[in-house]
Order: structure tokens, then C-alpha cells, then sequence
């Protein structure tokens, strides 16, 4: 086969798949739901805040691709980047995340194991994670990009679902290799349900069945260096997941800061295109 035959047939495949899985509400949580094993998730999404005096406004967008390796792994790749008023626009680096659900059953408590290695620098402003003490919100950009983040994240990650309920807990601690910062800590907790459970029997997108609600609280805990609640940030964030489509997914989060730390409020929009049984796909292109 030809490569540009290849190509069409990529393209074709890209956006003909189906798919019907609901994307979790959560922006900074996550739950024991891991992506259906050879389906691809590719999502476009962003943070942008509410300045306090003395910062300024910036947008950060970021891009995933998320793939399910199997029943139990799936593994994420984030590039990122983040524009500030009257400033720059800089490309903040990348992210490879792994994630590992050594239960292959569902119990009460699914824990799920997390891993992540960032190459990032000291603009980075999507805060997929709150920990530490937060991020440098009044320097200018040319400085902070100047400063790298070669980190090493860990989580641990319980879940459980309840009648129509999912309630998540995630605990973190990251290792920053580039600065002298001690091992961080943060956390996250967020509780979700659809509005509906049962389907309508008609073909409809405002359904109550197409969205979710729900809430995450999020925040840093300090270091090693200097442990606890003081000069850390913390977010309160009502949840919003509307299903647009059999793979599409939008979902839109305010998040209010209840600390000088933080932002007084950052708002995080997400849109997801789930690609189904893209490896099989790609294997029958390439004839494996």
C-alpha cells in the first residue's frame, strides 16, 4: 500500500470510529475508569484565571493523547503551552503519564497507581495538579522559562462507585530534579454522578443522560521543606461533562481559590474526540 493511500485511510478511520464512552467530569482528579484498551483519546483543553493585583492574565492550553494500553494501563502524552497578557506566548514543555489498576476486578475501593515524568519549565500554567506551593504567577515569562522542571509525579488514586455515584481521592507527591524544593505534596478529591442512568430512547444530545455533574477540591500541602496548609493554594470546582456525540466530549469547570495562594478563579474548558479501536486500526493499515 501507498503511503499516501495509508494516509487517506488513517484519515478515513480517524473520523469515521465510533465510540460511546463517557469522559469523567474531573479536570485535576482522577477515578479508577481507565480508557477502553486500543481506543485513543485526544483532547484539546485549557486554563485561563481571574488575576489578583500585581498578576496578569494568561491562557494555557495543552493537548493529550491518551491511549488505552490494555484493560489495566493506560498511558497519556500532554504538550502544553501558555500565553500572558501584555507578555509572551511560550511552549511550556510535555508530560508522560502512566497510570496502573493492579485490580482487574471492581471492588469497593479501586486503588490505581499513577506515574508521571514532566519536562516542563517554570511558565507551565495548566496545573493539571496542585502541589507544593503553587506556581510563580507575577514573574515574567522570559525568566520563568529560562528556569526547567525535569519532575518525577507520583499518585495514589481510590475510587469508588456507588449507586450512581463516583467518588475519587488522590494523593500526590512530586520530585522537582532542577530545583532544590524538597519532595511536594497535594492532593484532590471529586465526587461526580449523570443526571440521568437510564437512556431516553431517543436521539437526543440535551438529554439528561449526556451530562454529568459533580465537584473537586484540590490543593498543595507544601514539602519535605516546609510541610502543611501555609503559603499553599486550594480550589473549590464545580464539574460540568456534556456528551456532544458518540466520541465527543466538552466539559467546563470553574474553580473558585479560597487562599492568597491561589487564583481568585480559573477556568478550565475541555474538548475530547475518542478515536475507537484505534490499534486495530492501525495494525489492519500497515497489515499486521
Amino acid at each position: 500500500m501507498s503511503t499516501t493511500a495509508r494516509s487517506v485511510l488513517f484519515i478515513f478511520l480517524f473520523l469515521a470510529a465510533p465510540s460511546f464512552a463517557q469522559e469523567s467530569p474531573f479536570f485535576v482528579t482522577y477515578n479508577h475508569h481507565m480508557e477502553e484498551p486500543g481506543n485513543l483519546d485526544i483532547e484539546v483543553s485549557s486554563t485561563s484565571d481571574v488575576p489578583r493585583s500585581g498578576q496578569r492574565f494568561y491562557l494555557a492550553p495543552y493537548t493529550e493523547f491518551e491511549y488505552g494500553v490494555n484493560a489495566q494501563w493506560t498511558s497519556e502524552v500532554y504538550l502544553e503551552g501558555q500565553s500572558t497578557w501584555a507578555d509572551s506566548t511560550v511552549f511550556t514543555g510535555w508530560r508522560l503519564e502512566n497510570r496502573y489498576k493492579p485490580l482487574k476486578r471492581e471492588h469497593w475501593i479501586n486503588p490505581v497507581l499513577y506515574l508521571e515524568y514532566e519536562s516542563i519549565n517554570e511558565a507551565s500554567r495548566i496545573q493539571k495538579e496542585v502541589e507544593g506551593g503553587g506556581p510563580d504567577l507575577s514573574s515574567r515569562n522570559a525568566l520563568l522559562t529560562s528556569e526547567p522542571d525535569h519532575e518525577l509525579e507520583t499518585k495514589v488514586i481510590l475510587s469508588s462507585d456507588y449507586h450512581d455515584w463516583n467518588i475519587a481521592e488522590n494523593f500526590i507527591t512530586a520530585k522537582n530534579f532542577s530545583q532544590s524544593e524538597g519532595i511536594e505534596f497535594g492532593y484532590s478529591f471529586g465526587v461526580s454522578r449523570p443526571l440521568a442512568t437510564l437512556a431516553s430512547g431517543v436521539d437526543c444530545r440535551f438529554c439528561r443522560e449526556n451530562f454529568i455533574l459533580g465537584a473537586e477540591v484540590y490543593g498543595g500541602l507544601g514539602s519535605t521543606l516546609n510541610f502543611g496548609l501555609h503559603d499553599t493554594a486550594h480550589y473549590v470546582a464545580p464539574v460540568l461533562s456534556w456528551m456532544i456525540s458518540d466520541n465527543s466530549t466538552l466539559r467546563f469547570s470553574p474553580a473558585f481559590g479560597v487562599t492568597q495562594e491561589s487564583n481568585p478563579v480559573l477556568f478550565r474548558f475541555g474538548y475530547t474526540y475518542e478515536v475507537q479501536n484505534f490499534g486495530s486500526s492501525i495494525s489492519r493499515l500497515f497489515g499486521r
